[in-house]
């Protein structure tokens, strides 16, 4: 079994992001009071008292304009929260923070050209990270997937990317 690097959203996205959004929007931070909603700049949840925001984006346009692929009708925007300052990234957290046991997911496949090549869902066993580079594995045994990203159920929110 091959261990998968969850990725956050990327530093120089986050500067972007917190100015204006990928649906054209400015950033409008608040303080969160209650916490508990996923970060995607460092994959953790909202600790009460945190200053964020919540932006549109879209993480199949940003990832083709690296790579020059075209996923055409596949582009998706949806809301991610984020801190509205830089934050410490990765550093420390646990890549896997929302794999808990019985969560549901759906890790959607991509190949180079940016487009589905389907998807599976997921229930995150008791042993959530072992089941979850499972699935991974089963995912990129398909040698035109390119990357997976991991999505919630009950919103259909991203939570991160896998790239091979």
């Amino acid at each position: 079994m091959t261990i998968y690097t969850a990725r956050p959203i990327e530093p120089a996205v986050l500067k972007q992001l917190r100015d204006t959004d990928d649906a054209g929007r400015a950033c409008v931070p608040y303080i969160d009071h209650e916490g508990g909603d996923p970060l995607r700049c460092c994959l953790r949840r909202i600790r009460p008292g945190e200053r964020v925001a919540l932006v549109t984006y879209a993480p199949l346009r940003r990832w083709a304009a690296e790579t020059s692929a075209a996923p055409g009708a596949y582009d998706e925007q949806g809301p991610v929260f984020i801190h509205a300052e830089e934050c410490e990234g990765l550093a420390g957290a646990d890549p896997y923070s929302f794999t808990r046991p019985g969560a549901l997911r759906v890790l959607r496949r991509y190949s180079r050209a940016g487009h589905i090549l389907g998807g599976r869902l997921l229930e995150f066993p008791e042993a959530a990270s072992e089941g979850f580079d499972a699935a991974l594995d089963e995912a990129f045994s398909d040698p035109e997937v390119a990357l997976v990203h991991v999505r919630a159920v009950e919103y259909g929110c991203f939570q991160f990317e896998v790239r091979r």
